[in-house]
């Protein structure tokens, strides 16, 4: 499969929000994000905020007063959440590498743009999806697709940009801004 390509090489580091560390300290998840650059079919990564990141999310968000810290809002407050490491999981849209991969990649790509392939081509995701229709093995046919993902899904669906960008567009309008988490309970 060609893939559709994506231009890597900007890293963006941003601050996500303080968690309680395995000492019992508080630690701040500070985590890199590689901006992806689509090209053809996935030239609107950019737009879409595309790219790879270490597989590291906070959950169950909530504001707590601490005025002293770097990271705090006009009023004083900051993000708190418990870590979660999502590596055996999935991502939203974004590539996301192991803790320990990621420490390893985005060196890597820092002030040197690398070609990535990642997503496949319309083609190839509509000859994957006549493939499994008429039962014929992926690999005679010269295709691949995750075995594990293929059994979840039943068979890719392309999406063409003429259905997804109004999706997409009424999207960015948004249908409501997102809802402030709660101030944390001592």
């Amino acid at each position: 499969m060609a893939g559709g390509a994506y231009v890597t090489g900007e890293t963006k580091t941003s601050f996500k929000g303080y968690y309680r560390g395995l000492t019992g300290q508080d630690a701040a998840l500070i985590r890199s994000f590689v901006q992806f650059d689509g090209e053809g079919e996935t030239a609107n990564a950019r737009r879409r905020d595309i790219g790879g990141h270490p597989a590291l999310v906070l959950k169950n968000i909530c504001l707590r007063k601490d005025p002293r810290s770097p990271y705090a809002n006009e009023n004083g407050y900051v993000p708190f959440g418990n870590l979660e490491d999502y590596s055996d999981g999935r991502s939203d849209g974004c590539t996301s590498w192991s803790p320990s991969d990621a420490r390893q990649i985005i060196p890597l790509l820092k002030d040197n743009p690398t070609t990535l392939y990642i997503y496949p081509e319309s083609r190839d995701i509509e000859a994957v999806a006549q493939a499994v229709s008429v039962r014929q093995s992926l690999s005679r046919a010269g295709l691949y697709w995750n075995a594990f993902c293929l059994k979840q899904i039943g068979a890719p669906k392309f999406w063409p940009k003429e259905v997804l960008e109004p999706i997409l567009g009424r999207y960015r309008k948004g249908p409501e801004p997102p809802v402030q988490p709660p101030v944390c309970r001592p």
